[in-house]
């Protein structure tokens, strides 16, 4: 009678194939536990960034009057004679203001998310400052052209992420944080709220939203805020 073939080693060719089968098992058992921590990780991350990009907006704030705006580009260029480029509907165009003003770094103005997966590279020179995929956050402006400013309603959020598709309809991405938006106030508070999969919406109780403007809300009936999203690349 023959013997069965074997592999070096002495496995047989069957007993190689359960090994894998039970490998390739385990590996499927622990990749969402491993995906689950990669998302806290993102998160916590993006939580810290969030309170750094806050405290760059308030020592604006109080040198300029209010958050960076349309109406605060000009002072800037003059007071600091910045060749950085303002100009644009994109949060990255507002968080230059910070760039040439109180913070002279692109690190904390990142938060890994599908349009924004590479750290900034640092160069804060006219045309490579905060570039295209380099900013993670969308960030909340009071009109078209005014910022908000710290004497408004505490809890109004200013800074916004994980924005899905890097779009301005209040929309959320549930994959990147783990069902988490991080969201940053003019309390200074910066908090992971869950985000609902039915309607990626950040939900604040009472059938509202984090969008939802009116009496009993933190925007009131005379604000309607303006979302501005960060650039990708490609856009």
């Amino acid at each position: 009678m023959k013997n069965k073939r074997q592999q070096p080693g002495g496995f047989t060719l069957v007993e190689l194939l359960v090994v894998i089968v039970i490998i390739a098992a385990l590996a499927g058992l622990a990749l969402p536990t491993i995906m689950k921590n990669k998302a806290v990780a993102d998160r916590t991350e993006a939580l810290s960034n969030a309170r750094q990009i806050g405290l760059n907006l308030f020592a604006f704030d109080e040198e300029y009057g209010s958050f960076p705006g349309a109406d605060t580009a000009e002072d800037v260029k003059e007071s600091t004679g910045t060749a950085l480029n303002f100009g644009g509907n994109f949060s990255n165009d507002y968080f230059r203001q910070l760039i040439a003003t109180v913070g002279k770094s692109e690190k904390i103005f990142w938060a890994k998310t599908p349009q924004s997966k590479k750290k900034p590279d640092d160069i804060i020179e006219p045309g490579r400052a905060l570039e295209a995929g380099e900013v993670g956050f969308g960030y909340v402006m009071a009109s078209q052209t005014e910022g908000q400013s710290s004497n408004g309603e505490p809890g109004r959020p200013v800074v916004v992420t994980p924005l899905y598709k890097a779009q301005t309809n209040w929309e959320f991405d549930p994959e990147a944080f783990g069902e988490k938006a991080i969201v940053l106030r003019l309390d200074s508070s910066a908090t992971a709220e869950t985000i609902r999969t039915d309607n990626r919406y950040v939900n604040i109780g009472d059938g509202r939203f984090l969008q939802t403007t009116g009496d009993n809300t933190p925007w009131g009936a005379d604000m309607n805020p303006v979302l501005r999203a960060p650039e990708a690349k490609g856009q």
